[in-house]
């Protein structure tokens, strides 16, 4: 009896169409896949490979499985990303983009141009820049990473590496900012360097330029550029346990803030910047939707902790004495509604459309070679021009920063941390 896999006849169309199939016995695909979302021009999908989802894009050069055995649930590939091996779900890669064998990328994430890992790496909710590089044995999730200008000068995640992400008290609320989106996006920033066996207790930020040292583990924020990090080992106590004390939850809360602002600020910048580049690219307009899809679920991620952060702090101040302190987190509850509907669409002031004008208009004027791919274009901006942009964007992430401080009085937002944020000036 001859035996056919269930996806026999969509398999039979790939490979009429071109797609380099050399075992189709070996693969299975959904029957809700789209086979004219799968590109006709010298994509390979290696024996063991399962193709699923609706929404599952696969561009011009694609090589899937070619280590192991690949699973991909409604991503969307760019031209030839490379995911050797593992699981991939409700994520976008783009150009040249790669992951190596063990993988897991869960839904949430974006990997831009070029950004790789190499074998079991861990992902959700995660957005890594151009050029940005992880070793193996990692888990990196709910966090954004930017730095570095090219393959050769790229942002790096040391081997056997963790972020953080979840915390005693069953909270998620640990989103960490490694760069920031107003300058990274501008792809001129210096490298940061994360070293191997280390990790970062969420959430935290970090500026460019720094490098930590292996076997070092943050907790404490360092914003500041051109660091050399080692971080210092616990003293050993122990000490009784308080569950949800929540002693430095302003910290919490502001750099929660600092993080959804800079994903309204990446989406304001796909929307001016990125976009065209996608209309002249086969399945552009579809990849540049899943993108919009991430950045959406991503806000809605963070904001779905931090409302449950809200009521856990709210909950654990029953019974206390009205304080600043418990006044503070009791506002912070009742009015997240407030802080919902701030970052449900996009909102600025005048200062910010200035400065996207000015941008924009002078981005305008650089676009000589219109054949130009998106990384080029970038890295060839004039510093002012590149400045102007990087004001853009952080007048616009300062706004929301201020918006959220202002529907939140009592919890006090930005006093400590000298952000452009609680600054009027022009």
């Amino acid at each position: 009896m001859e035996m056919q896999p269930r996806s026999y006849d969509k398999i039979l169309q790939l490979i009429k169409k071109g797609v380099d199939i050399p075992n189709p016995l070996a693969i299975d695909i959904g029957d809700e896949v789209d086979i004219n979302r799968i590109s006709a021009k010298d994509v390979k999908i290696y024996p063991g490979c399962r193709i699923y989802g609706n929404q599952t894009v696969i561009s011009a050069g694609c090589r899937i499985g070619y280590e192991a055995p690949a699973t991909i649930d409604n991503c969307q590939l760019g031209p030839k990303v490379e995911l050797k091996g593992g699981y991939f779900t409700g994520s976008v890669f783009l150009e040249k983009s790669n992951m190596g064998s063990g993988a897991q990328v869960r839904e949430g994430c974006i990997l831009e141009e070029e950004a790789n890992g190499a074998h079991c790496v861990g992902l959700k909710q995660t957005i890594l820049f151009p050029f940005v590089t992880l070793g193996s044995l990692i888990n990196f999730c709910d966090c954004l990473m930017a730095g570095g200008t090219s393959r050769r000068d790229h942002s790096e995640v040391g081997s056997s590496y963790i972020h953080f992400n979840f915390t005693p008290d069953g909270d998620k609320t640990t989103p960490s900012l490694i760069g920031d989106v107003p300058r990274g996006v501008m792809l001129n920033q210096p490298a940061i360097f994360l070293g191997g066996q280390g990790g970062i207790v969420g959430p935290l930020r970090i500026g460019f330029g720094n490098v930590v040292a292996a076997d070092s583990v943050l907790r404490n924020d360092i914003p500041e550029d051109g660091r050399l990090i080692v971080a210092k080992k616990h003293a050993e106590k122990i000490i009784p346990l308080r569950l949800r004390a929540y002693p430095n939850i302003r910290r919490i809360v502001e750099n929660n803030i600092i993080y959804l602002a800079n994903l309204m600020a990446l989406e304001e910048w796909y929307h001016h910047v990125r976009r065209p580049f996608f209309d002249s690219q086969e399945f552009g307009p579809l990849i540049y939707s899943g993108l919009l899809e991430k950045l959406r679920l991503a806000k809605q991620e963070r904001l779905k902790r931090l409302h449950a952060l809200a009521e856990k702090a709210d909950a654990s101040t029953e019974g206390l004495d009205k304080t600043p302190e418990t006044a503070g987190r009791n506002e912070f509850f009742q009015r997240f509604v407030e802080i919902e509907q701030l970052f449900a669409q996009y909102s600025a002031d005048k200062k910010v459309e200035k400065w996207q004008v000015a941008f924009l208009s002078a981005y305008d004027k650089t676009q000589k070679n219109t054949d130009a791919g998106y990384l080029a274009t970038i890295q060839h901006l004039p510093p002012d021009v590149s400045a102007k942009g990087t004001k853009w964007l952080q007048k616009l992430v300062d706004t929301y920063c201020k918006m959220t401080r202002d529907a939140v009085p009592k919890l006090r937002l930005f006093e400590q941390m000298g952000l452009n944020s609680i600054n009027e000036e022009e």
